[in-house]
This record gives structure tokens, sequence and C-alpha cells, in this order.
């Protein structure tokens, strides 16, 4: 048993995904670092331009993304996602645009910069970040990344996704609609001027990303690389991030109430109250759990596992 278990950890240890993760730590490390920076910026929007901090909001999560997908799922696999994000996204965003379903009756202002047809670019990309993360926690939480996408996990780990989408959603929808001023709710709604339909209308583009990606997967076991330790703390850490980030956020300069589009008045303090609840007992409650799990089903790096390992086996 001890010779099956040095051979297996070994096999981790010298796995090409290990060997492609020690070549590009630096970089996701240094974009985990750059989104810190630009979630700290965010607290000065009066001397940043706002494009500039929403850019470095979306595309660090992106290059993370594609860099982290890249060294799971291989180019191809990592691609197939960025497609379904961006086709899929911009599908329901542009539909809801026009009719109103499934997010609700809304338009983009020019805040978040060019647009294609009704939507801001880097809106159509922060899809692909967000959604690659939330996909990540879900496959910790409701997965086991030891074994191959099949059975239930399949449309489980999407539901579960698509639940850790939401949160981020609801931890700041209302603060770029009132205080960002990037898009605005025609008919207003009970969550501080936002929709419920919205939250469903993401539940539904996320969970129909999330489940093609799984169907695509379930194909093609092989495509799907073990990954070291490090490289999934570093996946959960980002999302923590994301939730940190959320308490930093500027209060309006004096502003105890913003008036959303149909006039009604919403307490300034109320939002960034809720925006903190959400972030530190939603989005945190889930970066937690795919930590606790993550830790039950890797434990240590496998570099450490695989010398205490040689070392019991003698």
């Amino acid at each position: 048993m001890a010779s099956t278990t040095n051979s297996m950890l070994e096999m981790a240890d010298n796995s090409p995904s290990a060997d492609r993760w020690n070549g590009t730590r630096v970089l996701l490390w240094t974009l985990v670092l750059i989104y810190g920076v630009a979630r700290v910026g965010q607290a000065y929007p009066d001397r940043i331009p706002m494009v500039a901090i929403v850019a470095l909001h979306v595309l660090p999560a992106l290059l993370f993304a594609l860099v982290h997908g890249a060294l799971r799922y291989g180019v191809r696999g990592i691609l197939i996602f960025t497609g379904l994000c961006i086709a899929i996204g911009n599908l329901t965003e542009n539909l809801s645009i026009l009719s109103g379903f499934p997010f609700g009756h809304y338009h983009f202002t020019d805040v978040m910069g060019p647009k294609i047809f009704q939507v801001p670019i880097l809106l159509g990309l922060a899809y692909i970040g967000m959604g690659y993360l939330s996909w990540t926690l879900g496959v910790l939480i409701a997965g086991d990344i030891r074994k191959p996408l099949a059975g239930h996990r399949v449309v489980t780990i999407p539901l579960v996704a698509s639940f850790i989408m939401v949160a981020w959603d609801l931890s700041m929808d209302p603060i770029w609609a009132n205080f960002v001023h990037g898009w605005v709710w025609h008919d207003g709604g009970p969550y501080f001027g936002v929709p419920v339909s919205n939250f469903l209308g993401w539940y539904l583009t996320v969970y129909l990303i999330c489940q093609s990606f799984a169907l695509y997967l379930r194909r093609r076991p092989a495509a799907v690389s073990p990954l070291p330790a490090r490289c999934w703390q570093l996946a959960v850490a980002f999302y923590g991030l994301c939730a940190a980030g959320n308490l930093l956020v500027a209060r309006p300069s004096g502003a105890s109430a913003i008036t959303d589009a149909t006039g009604a008045a919403w307490d300034v303090s109320g939002i960034l109250g809720t925006s903190a609840v959400v972030s530190i007992f939603v989005m945190g409650a889930f970066a937690l759990m795919a930590w606790v799990r993550m830790m039950d089903q890797i434990g240590e790096p496998t570099g450490k596992l695989a010398s205490r390992a040689r070392a019991s086996g003698g």
C-alpha cells in the first residue's frame, strides 16, 4: 500500500500540470495582486478614471481565468468556456435590454466604455473571469477534483456555481447601478432599485454557461489535468478577495440617500451595509466551504505529501 501511495504521489508531483504551474505561479500571483490594488483604488473614484477602475476589476480576473483554466482544462477547454461566456452572456444581456427578459428592463450608460450592440465590452468579459472563479469554487464544493466529471455532478456543479456567481451580483449590483451609474433599471425594484428578475436572470445565464461546459467536460474527461494545491488555493483566494474588496467601496460624498430612475430613494448606508453582509456571510461562506473541501480533497501540496509518504514507506 505504501509503495502504491508513493508512486501515485510522485506521478502527481511530476505531472505536466505541476510543471506548467511552476512556470506560471508568478503570473497568477501578479494578477491577484493587481486585482487587489484595483479594489483599493475603487475607494478613490475622484482620483482614478472610472473606466480604468472597471478595466482593472475585469481584466486581471479574465487573464487569471485564461491562465488557470488552460492549466486545468487545456487551451481548447478554456477557450470553449470563454466562448460560452461571451455568446450566452451577450445574448441574454442584449435580449433583456430589448425585451426585458431575463433580467428586466434596463440600459447601460457610457461609464463602462465601448459597447458591442447594447452591452459594454468589459461587462461581457466580466462573465469570463467571475464565471470561471464561480465554476472553480462550484467544482470544489459540489464535485471531486480527483475524479472525472460524471453522474449527478454534471448537474449539481453548475447549480452550485450559479449560486456562487449570483452571490457576487447580490453584493455589487445596487452599488454599480446607484453609485457608479454603470446601468439604469427603468422600473426600479425592491432590492435598492434592482428588480428580483435581475438575479433570476443571472442565475439562468450562469447556469446555461456552466451546464454547457459541464456537458463538454463529461464527454472529454482526458482534457482535465490535475493541479497542485496552491493552484486551487489561488482561485479560492481570488474569489475571497472579490468579497473583501466590496468592503472598500467609497461612500458617495455628501449623500445620505440615492434616488433611482423611478424616483424611489434608497439609504446609502443601507446599500453599503447590505453589500458588506452579503460579501461576508454569503460570498465568504462559499469561499470558506470551497477552502475546506479543497483541503479535504488535496490536503497539503503534493510535494510535501510525497515526501511524507516516502519517509513513512521506508
